[in-house]
């Protein structure tokens, strides 16, 4: 029964960590490549998918993690309760809204120190991103972002450079945040994988991501979607290029997993904010409302995690 509660987490954990992550790291490139074929898509991204986890698996004795379960172990019995954070992630996926997968799946496995390192360092990072991106953007915005710049390289055979660029930055992006993330999905399986387990998870893997790029990101694709220019390939690269650098820099500062999405909406927050009052000061108002609603989303994600939390420590 424990073998199969570990399997079935695994799976549930795995749909909806890539489902409801799905827009930070793919989302942008989805959008800006509408008209290609998603087979293609998925392709490139399976690829180095699989690239890094075998990559991860091999130099770290079995562990694909890259560390981030280190501190927090597999408990020695699982019980039917411990699913109840994955089948929650679930239910909200399903509605569109994007929430920490970090704190939904770990925090259940972890103590309360580790949850409160955890919290930290995502506040840090939504904070330092969304000023980040502010400063970027307010330098950039109106020689990448303004309508005269974006139609003009519509025309320019440039385009097909930025297209080039834009799969490299996605790729690179890719690779961070599956770095960041493998603890979230592999959470449910042993600390260290052993060949076969590492062929049947990856294999899973692969098939859930077949179906989530066959729905072009499903119902959340929509926080991306109703950005600025997400739809242009120069801003889409822009974006992955900043988000990857930053997962690099500040996400491998430790292992302390840290949530993704609280960085993604901070640097798509900060991103909107400069456009907007560079560009478009008229819809300044709107660009508050949209941002305090991305906040509010994802701090849904982290009331609910932390109640289950408290929930499954009361039913131990």
């Amino acid at each position: 029964m424990e073998l199969v509660i570990g399997y079935f987490g695994f799976i549930i954990s795995a749909y909806s960590v890539i489902a409801n992550d799905v827009i930070q790291t793919l989302g942008t490139f989805i959008s800006s490549n509408f008209k290609v074929k998603w087979w293609w898509l998925w392709l490139f991204a399976i690829s180095i998918l699989s690239v890094t986890l075998c990559y991860g698996w091999y130099i770290n004795d079995g562990d694909v993690s890259y560390g981030r379960l280190s501190n927090i172990p597999l408990p020695e019995t699982l019980e039917w309760w411990y699913l109840l954070a994955p089948i929650a992630l679930l239910a909200i996926t399903r509605y569109g809204i994007p929430v920490s997968t970090t704190f939904m799946i770990l925090s259940i496995f972890s103590s309360g120190m580790i949850i409160e390192k955890m919290i930290l360092k995502s506040v840090y990072g939504y904070a330092i991103s969304f000023v980040f991106a502010i400063l970027v953007y307010v330098v950039i915005s109106r020689k990448f972002e303004s309508n005269f710049s974006l139609d003009k390289l519509d025309k320019q055979k440039k385009r097909h450079y930025w297209l080039m660029a834009q799969w490299f930055s996605t790729g690179f992006l890719w690779s961070q945040w599956l770095i960041q993330d493998f603890a979230n999905i592999f959470v449910f399986l042993p600390r260290k994988l052993n060949l076969e387990q590492l062929l049947k998870s990856l294999t899973c893997i692969l098939l859930i991501m077949a179906y989530i790029f066959r729905k072009r990101g499903g119902k959340i694709q929509e926080i991306v979607n109703q950005k600025s220019n997400t739809k242009n390939i120069r801003s889409a690269t822009i974006i992955d290029l900043i988000y990857g650098v930053f997962l690099f820099v500040f996400g491998n500062l430790n292992s302390i997993p840290m949530s993704t999405t609280w960085v993604f909406i901070g640097i798509l927050a900060g991103r909107e904010l400069a456009i907007t009052y560079l560009l478009n000061k008229k819809k300044i108002k709107y660009t508050y409302i949209i941002i305090a609603k991305d906040f509010g989303k994802v701090n849904i994600g982290l009331a609910v995690s932390l109640v289950i939390a408290f929930l499954i420590q009361y039913l131990k």
